[in-house]
């Protein structure tokens, strides 16, 4: 096969995982470029992605995800043949390490043009320690701004079309990026599936970064649906578990 799709991986302090999901993502079907976004690593995360063949472009300092994506999107765009089709992107997390070589199917029905994005529903599922609220809040914004239900609305395992990621830019800052994406592609007419994949990343843990980790993802995608759906919002508190 020819290739049409490109993989984007935002990085952060992921040396000892990264070049495994390189391996993984270069060898998917189609795939014909790996560009990973250093995003201020203070580990060896990018010379590790360069010395495994991934086209490296490295943030001075942290700017978050969806910067991330956005310059590697750009970098493929850079990349492109003038000529040719712009390639499809595929971004997946760092820590995927081999289990990265299963993201095949999220790229099928966007090569087949039976969807404009698809987003990966992990088979198995890794206790997250705490993800609960957010994923609550994501979910419920996307449901009352598009009526939809998505499994897992966090996933950041998703490709695109490069039309339908233009036509969610800007961005929504940081970990909003994935609420944000879905609200606006589905608002705009955009065909979205949901993609059962054999995959697992890092569990998140419950020591003091993760649980700064977790404040930082409530604080962004609150962001994006304050500026989409500002009414669930201010309903916060009836998100949280009851006790």
């Amino acid at each position: 096969m020819s290739g049409d799709t490109a993989v984007i991986i935002p990085a952060v302090n992921e040396a000892d995982r990264i070049a495994a999901t390189i391996r993984a993502a270069a060898a998917l079907p189609g795939v014909d470029l790996v560009v990973v976004v250093d995003d201020g690593s203070m580990d060896q995360t990018g010379r590790v992605a360069r010395a495994t063949g991934a086209r490296v472009v490295r943030h001075s300092r942290n700017r978050g995800k969806a910067a991330a994506m956005e310059t590697g999107a750009e970098a493929v765009r850079l990349l492109d043949e003038e000529d040719a089709p712009p390639r499809h992107l595929l971004f997946l997390d760092a820590d995927l390490g081999e289990t990265a070589q299963a993201a095949a199917p999220l790229i099928e029905p966007v090569r087949a043009a039976k969807a404009d994005m698809t987003i990966a529903v992990f088979s198995t599922r890794v206790k997250l320690g705490g993800h609960g609220l957010v994923v609550r809040l994501s979910k419920e914004g996307i449901r009352r701004a598009t009526g939809f239900r998505p499994a897992q609305p966090l996933n950041g395992q998703r490709c695109l079309t490069r039309a339908a990621f233009e036509a969610a830019r800007p961005l929504a800052h940081g970990f909003g990026v994935e609420t944000a994406l879905t609200i606006d592609l589905l608002r705009k007419g955009y065909r979205i599936a949901e993609v059962e994949v054999e995959m697992a990343h890092r569990a998140t843990g419950t020591d003091w970064r993760a649980q700064l980790h977790r404040a930082r993802q409530l604080r962004d995608v609150a962001r994006a649906l304050a500026t989409r759906d500002p009414i669930v919002i201010q309903n916060l508190d009836k998100l949280r578990p009851k006790r």
